[in-house]
Formats: C-alpha cells, structure tokens, sequence
C-alpha cells in the first residue's frame, strides 16, 4: 500500500540536487481556449519549485471536466496517478523513488508456524518492489535467507522473483 507519494528524480537547476517532493499542487494556466496544467514538485534540497508538464497547449473541450476539476482540487490522489503515467514521466525526463514510500499489509500472523504457506500479493497500487525484498519483510525472513530459499526450491512462484514487479503474484513458501 502506498503511505506517500514517491520522490520525484530530476536534477535541479538552482542546487544540482537530484531530488524532488510531489506534494499534491497543481497549476493550471488558460490561454483562450487552450490549457496549460503541470504538477509542482520540491526541491528537498534547496526547495526550488519545478513544474511537471501534465496538458500542454490543450483545447479546453479537449480537456475530461472530472480532471479538470480534480486539478483544481489540488490532491495528493490525482498527483499519484499522473507521477505514474508512462507519457507524463516519458515527456518530463523523470524517474520515481519508492523507498520509503510503501508499507507491507499482511493480514495478520496465520502463517507462522505452518509447513507450506501460499500467498498471493496484491498491490493497492502500481508501486515497483522487490519481490524476495517484499516476501522476506512480510514472513519475517532476512533477504539472503528468502534468496537461499528460491535457490534450494522452497519459495516458488510463476512470476520472476528476481528483478522488479508492480503487479500481483502468487508464491509458495515450504519450510
């Protein structure tokens, strides 16, 4: 589940910092009848603001009145969704940072004890982890044990454990 909005990577240009805050703040500018909007980051070094391209030069009945007024709104939901859009992130040059910006949900402590244990993860959102980092915080386990368990063929999954994932998967875990 996300807990914030992750940090935005860019470089800078008053500190060299590379290293911005999303807080939720939007800017809309109208033009006759086009629209410009950005998403204002933080510097977290320096606090310079910057200004992430969301509509650019956009006809105005172009524009969804839903997100129109959820720009307006200023909200932390609609900067989430848009930090995650493959054209907003691909046209603006950024990258995100999701340390620290994700906590782990597991239901409760049924697990312990148990010889074969079958999870399935579901992520609230689109947040890119580790799966051996998530499944070792979640059983309780260190990160080089969860990996010595997929090596010995104890942790299994259909999906790549190995790598980045951001979409739900199953594993089973016999001890």
């Amino acid at each position: 589940m996300p807990t914030c909005l992750p940090t935005v990577l860019r470089r800078c240009h008053v500190c060299a910092s590379e290293r911005f805050r999303a807080n939720g703040k939007f800017r809309v500018n109208a033009n006759h009848k086009n629209l410009d909007a950005w998403l204002l980051v933080l510097c977290t070094a320096c606090g310079d603001t910057a200004k992430l391209t969301v509509l650019e030069r956009t006809n105005v009945q172009s524009v969804r009145p839903d997100l129109l007024e959820r720009m307006h709104g200023n909200g932390p939901g609609l900067a989430a969704e848009l930090l995650q859009d493959p054209v907003v992130k691909r046209c603006n040059r950024i990258a995100l940072d999701w340390d620290g910006a994700w906590r782990l949900d597991t239901g409760g402590s049924d697990h312990v004890g148990r010889e074969v244990i079958d999870v399935a993860v579901r992520f609230a959102a689109r947040i890119p982890v580790r799966p051996v980092r998530l499944i070792a915080e979640g059983c309780g386990l260190s990160r080089a044990e969860a990996e010595r368990l997929i090596a010995e063929g104890k942790l299994v999954s259909a999906s790549r454990l190995s790598g980045k994932l951001s979409g739900d998967f199953t594993f089973t875990l016999k001890h």
